[in-house]
């Protein structure tokens, strides 16, 4: 198969590193240097010059952006995607977006019979290098088969949701859900240190009880009690992604006190924290503010 990759980030470079392990791949980065480094270490790759370059002769591309307008924007013009991609071809975005531009832009593909599929992912980087991504799908029966073949060599599971939209809202609920935890976990974590209970112990107990979740039984271990604190994922963009749950809360006319609290939270913290923060740090600012250190 021949694949033109877009966005090669932090979880979009292992992706891409995978497909070339495989496929044929032309990539493409804002940041030209980094396709040409890429390329330069994978046999099967070459850097693209242009959005139209690496959709040139591809049976599908693969968009892996911050947001959907950023996606949206790569279609138009003498160098645009429209202008390199062909009839019968398939645009799978990776993209952790939102529905509603989703549908827009899959409506102006099909009307050059090109097809389109919203697969955002999870699992992180750390999985994207070893395929086990999960990839929720939103498009019609025949576009997801053709992706699963695309995305299959760094998914472990690619679940079809529903119609194009449909993967967008499933993964800004699934972060939304991740950012409450973060919070709650936080708050809940500096308030037992202050009461004496040692770290390790609170967090042994909450993963053998009914209060565990990813966050407390992956998240806090490797990078709180460490100290570590990789830097994998910016709090901006889950910040983006809780906005998105609420828009879709919104478009389906459903109560969220919960979720659109949260949001509000994640504005603040963003605004407090900075644009490089990562999506963890709000529990290293619930340490600094209640004085005490989460490790052990």
């Amino acid at each position: 198969m021949r694949v033109g990759f877009i966005g090669l980030g932090a979880i979009g470079e292992p992706m891409a590193a995978r497909l070339a392990a495989v496929h044929e791949v032309a990539v493409w980065n804002r940041t030209g240097a980094k396709a040409q480094a890429f390329a330069e270490l994978h046999d099967r790759a070459r850097a693209a010059t242009s959005p139209r370059d690496v959709a040139a002769g591809a049976d599908a591309v693969v968009t892996c952006l911050p947001t959907s307008a950023e996606v949206e924007a790569l279609l138009d013009g003498p160098d645009g995607l429209l202008a390199g991609m062909a009839e019968g071809t398939l645009l799978v975005d990776c993209t952790s977006g939102d529905p509603a531009t989703s549908r827009r832009i899959a409506e102006r593909l099909r009307e050059r019979q090109i097809g389109f599929v919203d697969a955002p992912v999870s699992g992180g980087p750390p999985l994207a290098k070893t395929g086990q991504l999960t990839v929720m799908c939103g498009g019609s029966d025949v576009d997801v088969a053709q992706a699963s073949a695309v995305v299959a060599p760094f998914a472990a599971r690619v679940v079809r949701l529903g119609p194009v939209g449909a993967g967008h809202a499933m993964k800004a609920v699934n972060n939304a859900l991740l950012a409450v935890n973060i919070l709650a976990v936080g708050e809940g974590m500096v308030a037992l240190a202050k009461a004496g209970i040692a770290p390790r112990d609170a967090i042994e107990v909450l993963n053998a009880s009914s209060g565990r979740s990813f966050v407390t039984e992956t998240l806090v271990p490797e990078r709180v009690l460490t100290g570590t604190w990789p830097r994998l994922f910016r709090l901006a963009l889950l910040e983006k992604d809780v906005g998105i749950a609420h828009d879709v809360t919104d478009d389906v006319g459903t109560d969220d006190p919960v979720l659109a609290f949260v949001r509000e939270q994640y504005r603040r913290l963003r605004g407090d924290l900075g644009e490089e923060a990562d999506y963890m740090d709000p529990i290293a600012a619930a340490e600094r503010a209640a004085g005490v250190e989460l490790r052990g």
